[in-house]
């Protein structure tokens, strides 16, 4: 019973040393931001998906639509290929015959011309 209440205030101090202490963060570095993925948004209205595409980096980003069709015999949708400009917009829309299971939209850079 003595060593509990000896070491109790010690293992308080050690353990908020131990919280306050930039070193108990992680260190590891996260991963980095793309710098060349347009920003995308898209908005689903009934069987009907449009992505809004808006580049802001000075690279080109090729974009492409995609959607899951929810039933057995709807064919999922992957549009063609656009390229958005620096400071460029671009609209991809397409849909399904019935309910939509899943949107997204998939990045590629493209080299510098």
């Amino acid at each position: 019973m003595r060593w509990t209440r000896r070491s109790a205030p010690v293992l308080a101090a050690v353990t908020l040393l131990l919280w306050a202490t930039p070193e108990a963060v992680s260190l590891e570095p996260g991963p980095e931001p793309r710098r060349y993925e347009a920003d995308c948004r898209t908005e689903i209205d009934g069987s009907r998906v449009t992505a809004h595409c808006h580049n802001p980096y000075p690279g080109t980003d090729r974009v492409r639509l995609h959607i899951e069709c929810e039933r057995w015999w709807d064919i999922d949708v992957d549009s063609a290929p656009a390229e958005v400009y620096p400071a460029g917009y671009v609209t991809l829309t397409d849909r399904c015959w019935k309910e939509i299971r899943a949107v997204w939209v998939t990045h590629q850079p493209l080299p510098s011309s």
